[in-house]
């Protein structure tokens, strides 16, 4: 089974952390790393904190969170721009 490479965006909610987007962002780790790296936010977390992307490797099935960001929620759209235009060059101008 080969890995895989998900980004995730969860809202904290009254219930918890609730999941609620999910982009498979490839097979490739560096290609996928540089995907996330470029996303807008921060690694300080504090209560206040309601919207995260998680960065998750999953190998045979097992899910590995690997990174996070906290974000606004205009940097969540901006970080869904990116994602959206990475994903439409990884599929469309780069060769597998």
């Amino acid at each position: 089974m080969e890995t895989k490479f998900y980004i995730t965006i969860t809202l904290k909610t009254h219930k918890g952390l609730e999941s609620f987007a999910k982009f498979f962002i490839g097979n490739n780790r560096y290609r996928a790393l540089d995907i996330f790296k470029q996303l807008k936010g921060s690694h300080n977390v504090s209560e206040k904190n309601i919207l995260y992307f998680d960065f998750i490797e999953t190998e045979k099935g097992l899910p590995l969170n690997l990174d996070f960001i906290t974000c606004t929620l205009n940097q969540l759209a901006e970080n869904c721009r990116i994602i959206t235009k990475e994903l439409f060059i990884s599929e469309n101008f780069e060769s597998s």
